[in-house]
């Protein structure tokens, strides 16, 4: 009977929804900050704010010199939204285009709108 009731616990404890981040709207700061231009065609930014935005990017140029040079970039994008959930853009911009993988924090879904646009 004992191990019924534990495991009666334990089914409850793992079937609870998630808890959502709590960021503060109020006083948003800066935590972090980089913005370094390494050396020619190459460059690295990003930011991280106390409401739970934040924002790193990567960039180079490929087959400099060339015809088919171009830039290539990956970063991601991060925000938390008014259903207290992280959001998270992953990304990678090249030759193949566009190329975003979403992600979200425990208890929320991405909502159909923000898929839709992401991906064209």
């Amino acid at each position: 009977m004992k191990l019924f009731v534990v495991l009666c616990l334990v089914a409850v404890a793992v079937a609870a929804p998630a808890q959502k981040v709590n960021y503060s709207q109020d006083n948003v700061q800066l935590v972090s900050s980089v913005n370094d231009y390494e050396e020619p065609g190459r460059y690295r930014y990003g930011f991280e704010q106390t409401d739970g935005q934040s924002q790193q990017q990567e960039g180079a140029v490929v087959n400099e010199g060339r015809e088919d040079e171009s830039i290539a970039v990956s970063g991601y994008y991060a925000w938390v939204g008014p259903d207290g959930v992280l959001y998270r853009v992953t990304y990678k911009a090249d030759d193949n285009g566009f190329q975003p993988e979403i992600e979200q924090g425990p208890g929320g879904a991405v909502p159909s709108a923000v898929v839709a646009s992401l991906l064209g």
